[in-house]
């Protein structure tokens, strides 16, 4: 059976869980890297969302997990606003696949 995770700061992610999330805390980004290691070798995880306060403290560790796992893996904004982290990965991944900056310069 597949999981669906959120990582991220625990008053920002207990929501998930009332919609079937498996809901890991991690409040810094050293936590993030070893929360996100442990999921990279769980075959049965699918779906990773992580808060993007974490992510942007630990940009290595979701690099690592997209690198060595199957699962989706994306930033979700949280109450302060989107930094759009999830937006310039998906901008660099194209512009890199195709060699042309589909989405326009900022």
């Amino acid at each position: 059976m597949s999981r669906a995770v959120v990582v991220g700061e625990k008053p920002l992610i207990l929501g998930f869980k009332g919609v079937g999330f498996e809901v890991i805390h991690a409040d810094d980004g050293e936590k993030l890297a070893h929360e996100l290691a442990q999921l990279a070798r769980a075959p049965e995880v699918s779906v990773v969302l992580v808060t993007e306060s974490v992510a942007a403290e630990a940009p290595e560790a979701l690099h690592h997990f997209r690198e060595n796992s199957k699962a989706v893996l994306t930033t979700i904004p949280t109450h302060r606003g989107s930094d759009h982290l999830a937006f310039d990965e998906m901008k660099r991944a194209i512009e890199y696949s195709i060699g042309v900056d589909m989405l326009g310069k900022e």
